[in-house]
């Protein structure tokens, strides 16, 4: 590369590592507040929480990436315009195609970094992710060994204990039952002992009562008992969801056969057809993302003014690009044969930023079409 384009391209990359530092950190701390706030409220360690924030860190960063290339782009060619360092450029014979090299190979660049992370990280991740929620999910006693309040591990059923000594016994038990919509069951134990059974766990509940709500004849019967014992797994909902699912697949293996995918993953040959190939468009993305900031900023040229106008059209036409993308999702996944819609809005972006810089680099062809028909 020449000097110019390394000059730009350092530039370019060190603000783009700047932005995404920052939003990544935002993006972060917001998320992690609610995640911090459920994992540590279920009775999970700080370690769990640790580990679900790494996991779920690639792809957020994913999120980030085209909106730091898309900063990063329009601070380096604002701050090279207000410092007249693109206007020396373009005197000595630079055209905005040649300054637009820099800017696309630091698209490439960025389309690179996605490409790791759509491809493998993400996918490896998000396939550990779903298995470690399965089982945290499935540890109704982390859940249950909370002294002091009422807990709901499903929806109608409702668990409180007063106390848990150090020997692990649950003091003066409350169980209500009322998934049954014809009969609702009252439990109260003087005391309670969870034991795990295989792969279930059994509530032992000692000199207690029972009391049993018939809803249709609206008759309530008792019964006392010196111990019970109550198979407590359903309570809690046992997701089978695990990492067999097209998004925590990666894409050297959603590119085999898509009747095998399918058969694995139970979705249908459009699903697996809009994964993978947004995956390659999200780093097309990346690269229209730091073309259409320079070539917007390009058009408004120098003025006292400085370029926020300009900057807001830059950041409509990114919208408005991304959100032809969003529609494009449901389309594709009715029809796996329709995969080529999802470049589209990239192909167009693409149309846009050639319009431009053909534009910049002909600013007089308005004022000839206006001479030509205003001369008889």
């Amino acid at each position: 590369m020449a000097r110019l384009d390394r000059y730009m391209l350092s530039q370019l990359l060190l603000l783009f590592g700047f932005f995404a530092l920052v939003l990544v950190a935002l993006f972060w701390i917001n998320r992690a507040v609610v995640l911090f706030d459920r994992l540590i409220g279920d009775g999970q360690s700080a370690l769990v929480f640790l580990e679900f924030t790494a996991l779920g860190l690639p792809k957020l960063i994913t999120t980030v990436l085209p909106i730091a290339t898309f900063a990063g782009a329009v601070y380096v060619t604002n701050r090279m315009s207000s410092e007249s360092e693109l206007t020396v450029l373009q005197s000595t014979g630079s055209s905005p195609w040649r300054l637009a090299r820099p800017v696309f190979i630091y698209g490439l660049c960025v389309a690179g970094m996605m490409s790791v992370l759509s491809h493998f990280l993400v996918p490896m991740a998000q396939a550990e992710l779903s298995q470690r929620e399965n089982e945290i999910s499935q540890n109704i006693t982390a859940s249950l060994l909370r002294e002091g309040q009422f807990l709901h591990p499903t929806q109608n059923v409702t668990f409180y204990t007063r106390l848990i000594d150090s020997s692990g016994v649950l003091r003066d038990v409350f169980l209500s039952d009322r998934r049954d919509p014809a009969e609702g069951v009252i439990y109260t134990a003087a005391e309670a002992y969870l034991v795990r059974n295989g792969e279930g766990t059994t509530l032992i509940m000692v000199d207690g009562l029972a009391q049993r709500l018939n809803k249709v004849d609206t008759r309530l019967a008792t019964a006392k008992f010196r111990d019970f014992s109550f198979d407590i797994s359903s309570l809690v909902n046992q997701s089978t969801v695990g990492s067999q699912s097209v998004p925590n697949l990666v894409s050297p293996r959603l590119m085999m056969d898509w009747d095998s995918v399918s058969a694995l993953t139970g979705d249908a040959k459009g699903v697996i057809a809009e994964e993978l190939h947004a995956r390659f468009a999200q780093s097309l993305f990346c690269i229209v993302a730091a073309l259409v900031g320079y070539a917007t900023l390009l058009t408004g040229g120098f003025s006292r003014f400085g370029v926020w106008r300009e900057i807001a059209i830059a950041f409509a036409l990114l919208i408005a690009i991304d959100g032809i993308r969003g529609s494009l999702v449901d389309t594709v996944r009715e029809d796996a044969s329709r995969w080529p819609l999802l470049y589209l809005p990239s192909l167009i972006g693409a149309l846009l930023v050639g319009s431009m810089l053909w534009h910049v680099a002909h600013a007089g062809w308005l004022h000839s079409l206006r001479r030509r028909r205003s001369t008889p």
